[in-house]
């Protein structure tokens, strides 16, 4: 790439975005750090883990904002495919974790498919809505968008990876409400989605995953298995008063009451040792960042680059509300991990993947081209 054209990417980099990411993954890296100490983690192996993804994150970030976004509409579907048969490949050759066969282990590294498969969706959909959109009155609109959301719903779901599986239907759903539909499909939508949901409670959902949702219902039906896990975090969450406990002085993480500190319940983690002031910071971060991505979309050169900021975002948005409603007892237990925060190598590089491509939509926004 010349000189001039790489100057000219940085002059018009969104850089507020990039360092409220940058915020963000350090209150992610100071919880994990914390809760290393209280599990004897001499070597901070997780700790050690996240910065190397962060590093190798962020030279990915940079790649995909110096590169015209506009080829990712060009390969959308063989994006999708790839991703697609990656789902499928991982159910025979992948790792099984905590009862889901979703991971592949590459030299020792675990690595989730499905990651990559919400971000082929956005694409896939932001491609389906850039050509069709003006169609939206039309039913078949809706079914092709649909039906491209429910086979990768599917594959997920056989993993069983219900939280992840209901991201994918969210992303697609949500970016149909934005789009705007006529609200006789939306009322047919909604009928069938409540249809299925009923059939899936007796047909498909495991037993675990029903136990969830039961025991967010009524948590004393399972005080020391899933209601552990909520009555845990919402005590945490409780205990870190304004100002907080203290990085490492955290009762609930310290002493290792709180499971999944590390991924699922790390916004309890951050919540208990730096208390309201700690999440109003994170909340307030997470707000500038959306704030950020609304700037961008606003700004699209295109309307694919318009859908894939707004799908994004989408995204974001849905696991931020999932991982904190999770922590503080308000929704069922998914496995939903926060953003920039928890633990996970393939969650946190597809994540600032999917910034780096903002980024590339914000300098392609400038009316100055190279």
């Amino acid at each position: 790439m010349p000189i001039k054209k790489l100057l000219f990417n940085l002059k018009y980099f969104d850089w507020q975005l990039l360092v409220v990411t940058v915020i963000l993954i350090s209150f992610g890296l100071a919880a994990l750090y914390s809760v290393a100490l209280s599990q004897g983690q001499q070597d901070m192996i997780n700790f050690r883990k996240q910065i190397i993804f962060f590093a190798l994150g962020l030279v990915l970030l940079i790649f995909f904002s110096l590169l015209d976004f506009n080829f990712l509409q060009s390969y959308s579907l063989l994006i999708y495919i790839g991703s697609a048969l990656l789902l499928v490949l991982v159910l025979f050759l992948g790792v099984t974790l905590r009862g889901t066969t979703g991971w592949f282990e590459i030299f020792g590294v675990n690595f989730q498919p499905v990651e990559i498969a919400k971000l082929s969706l956005i694409f896939l959909l932001a491609d389906i809505f850039s050509r069709q959109a003006k169609r939206k009155e039309f039913f078949s609109f809706i079914v092709l968008s649909g039906l491209s959301a429910l086979f990768l719903f599917l594959l997920v779901v056989l993993q069983p990876d219900f939280g992840s599986a209901m991201l994918l239907f969210l992303i697609w759903f949500l970016m149909l409400l934005i789009i705007g539909v006529k609200k006789s499909y939306l009322i047919i939508l909604i009928t069938l989605i409540v249809l299925t949901s009923v059939l899936a409670w007796f047909f498909v959902f495991a037993d675990y995953q029903k136990d969830r949702i039961t025991t967010f219902l009524n948590p004393d039906l399972d005080p020391y298995g899933q209601g552990y896990h909520v009555r845990q975090a919402v005590i945490a969450v409780g205990a870190g008063g304004l100002f907080g406990r203290g990085l490492g002085f955290g009762s609930q993480s310290q002493l290792k009451f709180l499971p999944a500190a590390q991924t699922d319940f790390i916004f309890a983690v951050i919540a208990e040792e730096l208390g309201l002031v700690g999440v109003f910071l994170v909340i307030s971060a997470f707000g500038f960042l959306f704030y950020r991505l609304f700037v961008i979309a606003k700004k699209a050169p295109s309307d694919f680059a318009l859908f894939v900021a707004l799908g994004i975002g989408t995204l974001f948005f849905s696991q931020l509300v999932i991982n904190i409603g999770m922590n503080l007892g308000l929704l069922p237990v998914t496995g939903i991990s926060l953003p920039f925060l928890s633990y996970g190598g393939s969650f946190l590089v597809t994540s600032l993947v999917m910034i780096g491509i903002l980024e590339s939509i914000a300098v392609s926004s400038t009316k100055y081209r190279v």
